[in-house]
């Protein structure tokens, strides 16, 4: 179980309309969301791996915290939010930096583990690696196996495994988890493919996948507020479509979904994985 722990004004379908330096002006919605989230995870004793943005991070410190102190895993969802190609190499190298410089001083140690935003991690990206490597980065959940006009490595595994790096280092990666819809494959495992899907179809799909790997889940605690402001002029019709569909009914799936499925975080999967079935096959893009 993962969260990706942005606000509703930080979301990609937002980015070519709103500037970062307006992030300041909007009501931060982000803090009484994340405990909607926790509280639904308490309820039904799950504990989960949270991406949090070195932006948020720095507002709310404590609730940071509290994830930690309720058991929970804590990871990096870098500083910006911004897609990695987006940025240079150094740009990137910064952000990184200073995400893990401002949640370790929150947490007393800086993450482990990782998840760009956008999913943005692809075979143009891959140089991303290294970088997350050296700044201390072990465990990465980024790559979608999948075809989609902006991220995912069609080609990459579908289940855990090592990724040598050019650095000489390595990263266990948790690829996100895709399904198959009339041939194709499709990304049932969160996001607004969760709210768009009837709750059936991504049971099957997940009860499939879980039948021979363990599989990921992700939600954004704004995916629990559907009384967020409405910023359908910074984007499109699409945009719109795919960061409002269904918020209102998203909740009550969230909480059938933690009723029906068990779920731990990242690093627990991993260390299961290791003694069920030995070292993780290593890859090389």
């Amino acid at each position: 179980m993962t969260i990706d722990v942005e606000d509703y004004f930080q979301v990609g379908v937002f980015q070519d309309r709103l500037r970062q330096d307006e992030w300041g002006s909007f009501e931060l919605r982000v803090e009484q969301n994340l405990g909607r989230c926790c509280a639904a995870l308490e309820d039904y004793d799950v504990k989960a791996t949270f991406f949090v943005l070195g932006w948020v991070a720095e507002r709310i410190p404590d609730k940071i915290r509290q994830l930690v102190e309720q058991g929970h895993e804590v990871g990096s969802h870098g500083y910006n939010h911004q897609p990695i190609w987006k940025l240079s190499q150094e740009e990137f190298r910064d952000d990184i930096a200073r995400s893990q410089g401002i949640l370790g001083d929150i947490l007393g140690a800086a993450p482990v583990c990782y998840r760009a935003p956008c999913f943005s991690v692809t075979a143009k990206t891959l140089w991303a690696l290294d970088i997350l490597h050296e700044a201390g980065i072990t465990h990465d959940s980024s790559i979608f196996p999948v075809h989609h006009p902006e991220y995912g490595i069609p080609e990459a595994p579908v289940g855990l495994h090592r990724i040598k790096l050019p650095n000489g280092g390595e990263l266990k990666e948790f690829p996100m988890t895709v399904g198959s819809l009339l041939g194709k494959k499709l990304a049932f495992c969160g996001g607004g493919w969760f709210r768009l899907f009837p709750y059936a179809l991504t049971r099957h799909s997940l009860r499939k996948s879980e039948r021979s790997r363990p599989f990921v889940f992700y939600l954004h605690p704004w995916e629990m507020d559907p009384g967020q402001p409405r910023l359908t002029d910074r984007t499109g019709i699409l945009g719109r479509f795919r960061h409002y569909v269904n918020l209102n009914r998203n909740e009550a799936k969230f909480r059938q979904l933690l009723a029906e499925f068990e779920f731990d975080t990242m690093e627990s999967v991993f260390e299961r994985a290791a003694l069920e079935h030995g070292e993780l096959p290593l890859i090389t893009y």
